[in-house]
């Protein structure tokens, strides 16, 4: 993990989007235990408190969940479910947006969707 304490972004979101990440990436797999608060917030030098309130934000998503007195866990399908999260975001976050400027630009559907085949062909 690694922590920006210049960033505008807050600890506690960074440490629940470095979490995400790791599940989705594998190296937190589902049902398994994450490392506590505790040696997080000593690792990184963070407060406690902020290292929870990152893990909650995950707990409220239903990624992770408490296992009171052993810890928290990945949930099962916390993979898949952060997967369809991050198509809906880029969904929303792109797609809209290029579908907008095509449109601005003049562009059709069809000639939009070579566009995005020449971009996969490219690649």
């Amino acid at each position: 993990m690694h922590f920006n304490f210049n960033s505008s972004e807050p600890i506690y979101l960074q440490v629940a989007q470095q979490i995400e990440d790791a599940i989705f990436t594998g190296g937190f797999k589902e049902g398994e235990q994450i490392p506590s608060t505790t040696e997080i917030s000593k690792e990184f030098h963070i407060n406690p408190a902020t290292v929870l309130k990152g893990m909650n934000q995950l707990v409220a998503r239903n990624l992770l969940e408490k296992h009171r007195g052993v810890g928290m866990f990945v949930v099962p399908g916390a993979s898949k479910q952060i997967t369809l999260d991050r198509q809906q975001n880029f969904y929303q976050k792109y797609v809209v947006g290029v579908v907008k400027e095509a449109i601005r630009l003049n562009i059709t559907e069809t000639e939009l969707k070579k566009l995005i085949e020449q971009g996969y062909q490219s690649l």
